[in-house]
């Protein structure tokens, strides 16, 4: 039962091909939303806090400040919506899930640019 839930999953769902991200990095992810009959296309630009489950149920959270209060939105990956994810820059951090960084604030809550 488990292989054809598998084979399923794999053959029947559409992979969209998102380039490789993980915690600390800044990203904006453009998606459509839908008003009415018209669609429009917003983006959400932040650092990724954490990336969780694997293959359809893969999830990733993204945190951006707006004014002085922090935002946080958690996107399927597999999500029909989304239209293409952008790295706008690479972090170096040392945990897979940054919690930590939602109490930084000011100076502290700045991440170290990863070296090439």
């Amino acid at each position: 039962m488990a292989d054809l839930m598998k084979f399923v999953q794999d053959e029947l769902v559409p992979r969209k091909d998102f380039p490789v991200f993980g915690a600390g990095d800044t990203i904006t992810v453009y998606y459509e939303i839908k008003e009415g009959e018209k669609t429009r296309t917003q983006f959400f630009k932040g650092v990724v806090i954490q990336r969780r489950g694997s293959g359809n149920t893969e999830t990733f959270t993204i945190r951006k400040m707006s004014g002085s209060v922090g935002v946080e939105r958690i996107f399927p990956v597999n999500l029909p919506a989304l239209q293409k994810v952008e790295i706008n820059k690479k972090g170096a951090v040392r945990r897979a899930r940054i919690f930590y960084f939602r109490e930084l604030t000011g100076k502290k809550a700045k991440i170290k640019d990863k070296r090439r």
